[in-house]
Order: structure tokens, then C-alpha cells, then sequence
């Protein structure tokens, strides 16, 4: 309990703090300002009763069946099978600009990334890799995020704060980053290996979802539908390029309407739609979310907690995007990319293993 009433009594005083290219440490939304945006972000974030954060969602262990029943996919959705899984907590929401910029800045302050030309890239770690995105000014499209003055902001598009938006231009290694720098903030086992790019799931820290486990929890506890609600979908369940598909029966075409401003990405903040059956938000569209791993052709045996290829040259990515039309919106659909690719549509999530 001091801990939440001395943010809330310090918020006034470490308002005014930013000075000298140094944000407060209290500023969780990477705007370097401390308010009540703040605020909603720790309390959302604070720990439950069990030692779950207010933004992840309990999913249930159970098995189900894994891949395109409706036989309208690519081929990459076959052959359909069983997955048996464990329970697991996920990530209500993506993972916002607002939570990336905090990461970056204290992993500035760290020495664990460097920002150049205009990009973050990993360091002191014997490996290089690209973590993300960002621009030196204000900009008129993507990316999000800010540097100047050695500080990560996160900017704004005419007059709209970007900070509850999904994160975009993060590549999968900076995605992994982020998992393991969240562990650390909060004192738990860290899962990845930022030299091997390895992850040791018997560790209780955050990670990215694997591809059984996101699809699980995208289907919602609803078995056998093309998405997390049903089999249609309209613009006013998710952020998605709407096109003439028997089960796309949204009244308006294209971009959505709403969040088309003229100024990619057309992304739109966390949460703007109904969760599904779990209670997770945005598993179809806004943005595609990173996966744990390596992309590889499906088995017909039935698994158990399956973590995908020992490797490969991509890692699979999931849940269609903003600018993307509804097939790959369908919760069976995959994608795949190199892991170090960004761009303005993709993003990731967590998941927390407690058990």
C-alpha cells in the first residue's frame, strides 16, 4: 500500500522532473511526463492475489484442435491435429508503445542498447541484433517512437497520444528483449539467452506464446470457429482491411473508417474491441504478433505443449494486422517472417508461466 500512495502523492513533484534528457523513473509510459496515464499503466500492472499482473489473463490448461477444420487456408494450416496444453497466463493486451518506450530508456540507461542512425540495436552482449525502430523527430508515419535528446518518447499523431497503441517496428529479437527486461523488473527468472537467442521454458519469467499456445487462446474456449467470436466478422469487432468475403459482412470496405487518419500505421489503441471467450484483446487484427518459434510444416500426431522446430530460418508470427484482409485474420492462419524483420504491422504479446 506506501508503494501506490507514494505515486500517487509523487506524481505532482515528478511531473516537472524531466530535465536534462533524464525521465523519471516513475514514468511508465515513455512520454517522460508522470501522470495519470502512469498511473493507469502500474495499477494495471500491479500483482494480484496470486501473483498475477492486472494485464495478464488466466488461460486455462485443456487440448484442442490445432489448424484450418474449415479446409479454406493455406496449406501450411494442415493437417489439422490435437494440442494438449498446460495452463498459462497471456497478455490481456499487446504490448503498447507506451510499455516499449520504458523498456528502451531503461535499457538505455543499462548500457544494453544502443540507438543509431535509426535503430536500436542490442549490445554488450556478443551479439548485435536489431531490436527496433524509431525516428528523430515527430513523424508522419511510422514508427512510434522518438529519440532525441537521449531520450525515448513516444510521439504523437495529429493531436493522438500513440502510447496505448500496439508497439510496431520491433523485430522478434526485440521483442524477446522486452520479455526479459520485464522479468527483470520484476524479479523473476528471465527466460531467454540474448547471446543463443534460446528459451529455456522451464523458467518462470515472461516470454513470447508459442504458436499452439496463441491459437488456443485466440479461439477464446470456442472450438472449430474462423474467429476468436464466431465465423464473420465485421469492422466492428477488430482493425482489419475489410474486403468481399462471404464471412467478412462488415458494412464498410477497406481500412476501418475509424483508424484510417491518413497516416500509416493505422493502428488502434489496445482494447478499442470486444475480448474474446478469455478475455484477451485484438487476437484478430490491429497488429500480427510475434511467436516463440522457428516456422515449420505441422504434424498429424497429437502433441503435448509442442514448441515448435528445433530451427529454421523464420519465426512464425500470428493474428492478421490493420492493413491485412480477413482471411489471415482467421484464427488458424499463419505467417512467417526472419526474425530479424520489423515493420509497421507487427507487434507481439506475452506469456507468464507460474506453474
Amino acid at each position: 500500500m506506501k508503494k501506490v500512495v507514494w505515486f500517487l502523492f509523487g506524481c505532482s513533484v515528478l511531473a516537472a522532473m524531466p530535465v536534462l534528457g533524464v525521465c523519471p523513473s516513475a514514468d511508465l509510459t515513455g512520454d517522460c511526463r508522470v501522470n495519470l496515464a502512469d498511473f493507469a499503466m502500474f495499477a494495471e500492472q500491479w500483482l494480484t492475489g496470486d501473483g498475477i499482473p492486472n494485464d495478464m489473463v488466466a488461460i486455462p490448461g485443456g487440448f484442442f484442435i490445432m489448424g484450418d477444420t474449415f479446409h479454406e487456408g493455406d496449406s501450411n494450416e494442415q493437417p489439422v491435429h490435437i494440442v494438449t496444453l498446460d495452463p498459462f497466463n497471456m497478455s490481456r493486451y499487446e504490448i503498447t508503445n507506451g510499455q516499449y518506450c520504458a523498456f528502451l530508456n531503461s535499457a538505455l540507461k543499462q548500457g544494453l542498447i544502443v540507438a543509431e542512425y535509426l535503430f536500436v540495436f542490442q549490445s554488450a552482449s556478443g551479439t548485435r541484433e536489431m531490436y527496433c525502430c524509431h525516428t528523430t523527430s515527430t513523424p508522419a508515419a511510422d514508427p512510434q517512437i522518438t529519440f532525441s535528446g537521449g531520450v525515448f518518447s513516444v510521439s504523437t499523431k495529429i493531436g493522438r497520444s500513440m502510447s496505448n497503441d500496439p508497439m510496431v517496428g520491433v523485430s522478434w529479437y526485440g521483442a524477446v528483449a522486452y520479455c526479459n527486461w520485464r522479468s527483470q523488473q520484476e524479479g523473476r527468472e528471465m527466460c531467454y539467452d540474448l547471446s543463443t537467442w534460446t528459451c529455456d521454458f522451464t523458467k518462470k519469467g515472461y516470454r513470447l506464446p508459442t504458436e499452439a499456445e496463441w491459437e488456443y487462446a485466440a479461439r477464446g474456449g470456442l472450438p472449430g470457429n474462423r474467429f476468436p467470436w464466431g465465423d464473420t466478422i465485421t469492422h466492428s469487432q477488430a482493425n482489419y482491411y475489410s474486403s468481399s468475403f462471404d464471412y467478412d459482412i462488415s458494412p464498410t470496405r477497406g481500412f476501418h473508417p475509424t483508424w484510417n487518419d491518413g497516416i500509416v500505421p493505422y493502428t488502434s489503441p489496445v482494447g478499442t474491441f470486444s475480448p474474446n471467450g478469455f478475455g484477451l484483446y485484438d487476437m484478430a487484427g490491429n497488429v500480427w504478433e510475434w511467436c516463440n518459434d522457428w516456422y515449420g510444416n505441422y504434424r498429424s500426431s497429437s502433441q503435448t505443449n509442442p514448441t515448435g522446430p528445433p530451427t529454421s530460418k523464420f519465426r512464425v508470427d500470428r493474428g492478421g494486422s490493420w492493413d491485412r484482409n480477413t482471411v489471415v485474420c482467421r484464427v488458424s492462419s499463419r505467417d512467417h517472417n526472419f526474425p530479424y524483420y520489423f515493420s509497421d504491422n507487427c507487434g507481439f504479446r506475452l506469456v507468464l508461466d507460474l506453474n
